[in-house]
């Protein structure tokens, strides 16, 4: 007897901070803290201590589009209007609760900090609670001759410079974190040359149209470290309910072993950059490979953040017991650009 199939998906452009950015509470003074020729552009290292495209990822890039719409230095979407910053990510919010240092980009003095609030997402408390805070838990490092980087949503109470302080390339200055306008755990990373906002992917340019030359502020390592991907993956997992993008991404459907009485057997899906056209994949196999469950869409739209998810309910006999593997592939023509894969055991007993 065929079963009926769970279908649903979430999507959204995930949003920081965007202009005006208000920020900070606490100042120091405005003294260069180096003395940097201001005909040669800054060279910044990479501000996380997190493999990109491993245990972090690039969910935003600077918007170079002048009118409504959105593109990236590559030419691509991941973006919104406006943005103009760099926002790097981890997968979800167990990944954060462990700790991810967010370090200096280059050698400076902080001019300014803030601390104390929480790490909670805005579509909770909602804009209105953040009272022009948006930046949430930051710091703000003046490396002289007009340049500054702003390092934003970072963990409550992770915070550990203070304004006045002269820092290294390199030196730890808080945690990833969930704090202020945003959605996700990750850091806005933003260079900014005498008040204007660089994308340092681009370099000082005032600017930039898709194909033009660059002149990137990264240095070659982590130049190297940033390689651009438009689409990957965040996490995946199994859940007996219908999940929600904000439980799973809380970790409430991690589970080391289901029942034979669970409700259902639901594969879902985190991912950044699906396009319009792209093909989705779900493949769930029973103990001894047997095949359970396969389900195959096309995205009509294309999103910075997909949630999805696909499965059965449970047989009127309950589930076997034994391990099931649930695959996820998306398409993008006939190359595979996201492919993961998570294993449940189900179980006598409670």
């Amino acid at each position: 007897m065929l079963l009926g199939s769970w279908i649903r998906s979430f999507s959204g452009v995930v949003r920081t901070i965007g202009p005006p950015v208000a920020i900070f509470i606490a100042t120091g003074a405005l003294t260069p803290s180096q003395a940097q020729d201001p005909a040669r552009p800054i060279t910044f290292e990479l501000p996380v201590a997190c493999e990109i495209h491993k245990d972090c990822s690039v969910q935003n890039y600077f918007d170079h589009d002048p009118g409504p719409g959105r593109v990236d230095h590559a030419c691509g979407r991941l973006s919104y209007d406006g943005h103009g910053g760099t926002d790097i990510r981890v997968p979800d919010y167990r990944r954060m609760r462990e700790g991810v240092a967010v370090l200096a980009a280059a050698a400076g003095r902080v001019r300014a900090i803030r601390d104390g609030m929480p790490d909670v997402s805005v579509e909770v408390i909602g804009r209105k609670s953040l009272a022009g805070r948006d930046a949430g838990n930051s710091v703000v490092i003046d490396h002289g001759n007009g340049w500054e980087t702003l390092y934003a949503h970072l963990r409550r109470e992770s915070v550990l410079v203070r304004p006045g302080d002269q820092v290294r390339a390199g030196e730890r200055l808080g945690l990833i974190g969930l704090s202020g306008f945003t959605e996700f755990p990750h850091v806005h990373f933003e260079v900014r040359y005498r008040g204007r906002r660089i994308d340092p992917f681009v370099g000082p340019a005032d600017r930039y149209g898709c194909g033009d030359a660059k002149a990137p502020l990264w240095s070659e390592a982590a130049l190297r470290a940033l390689e651009y991907r438009e689409t990957g993956p965040l996490s995946a997992g199994f859940a007996t309910v219908p999940p929600e993008p904000e439980a799973a991404r809380n970790g409430e459907y991690r589970g080391a072993w289901l029942t034979r009485e669970a409700d259902a057997l639901l594969l879902w899906v985190d991912i950044y950059g699906a396009m319009a056209g792209d093909r989705e994949i779900f493949t769930i196999l029973g103990p001894g490979n047997r095949p359970f469950h396969q389900d195959e869409r096309r995205l009509a739209r294309s999103r910075v953040t997909w949630f999805a998810y696909s499965g059965r309910k449970r047989p009127e006999n309950g589930w076997i017991p034994g391990s099931y593997v649930g695959t996820y592939r998306l398409m993008r023509g006939d190359r595979m650009v996201v492919e993961m894969r998570e294993t449940v055991e189900i179980r006598d007993g409670r």
